[in-house]
């Protein structure tokens, strides 16, 4: 898939958050919690997809990466809303980035081989740019609950980091 497809697509999808957002005063912290915990929950979904795909040894281990990474953030964000008592709160934001990501799946699914990897790597670029952007615009200046916003902070690094390994990859998935 060419690359601009992925842009595309995730501008669309931040385009989508970003108008969510916009209609109200912005996301209560149970709405972050969700918006996170949704995006988290992709890129695993995205990460076993690869895993079930691909047949590339780099894109493997990256998918590893993707699941471990995410599912390990997610797992701290669940205990984190459990001990403060808050319900994460679905929103136009989470709803739209789960639609949005089931598009992309059923696309990337009718892929295979060297096709499939490079699709797959295109996305995790844009979707990595489009969460980064997003935690960094709107919801970690958005987010009242310091250690929330705390998480939030440490998975922006962690995710810029996910989002420049994408990039180097995406020269070497041929």
């Amino acid at each position: 898939m060419p690359r601009w497809i992925a842009t595309l697509s995730a501008s669309a999808l931040l385009v989508t958050a970003g108008t969510a957002l916009s209609q109200n005063a912005g996301p209560n912290d149970a709405q972050i919690a969700h918006i996170a915990y949704t995006a988290g929950a992709i890129d695993i979904a995205a990460g076993r997809q690869a895993l079930a795909k691909s047949h590339n040894a780099v894109v493997r281990g990256f998918a590893e990466e993707m699941v471990r990474d995410h599912a390990a953030v997610n797992d701290k964000a669940l205990a984190l809303v459990k001990r403060l008592g808050v319900a994460p709160e679905a929103n136009a934001t989470s709803t739209a980035l789960s639609a949005d990501a089931q598009k992309k799946h059923d696309e990337l699914d009718r892929l295979n081989g060297a096709a499939f990897d490079r699709a797959y790597i295109a996305n995790e670029i844009a979707f990595h740019r489009t969460v980064n952007d997003a935690l960094r615009g709107t919801l970690i200046p958005s987010t009242r609950n310091g250690e929330l916003k705390s998480l939030l902070q440490t998975g922006l690094t962690l995710f810029s980091e996910h989002q420049a390994h994408a990039e180097n990859l995406a020269a070497d998935v041929k």
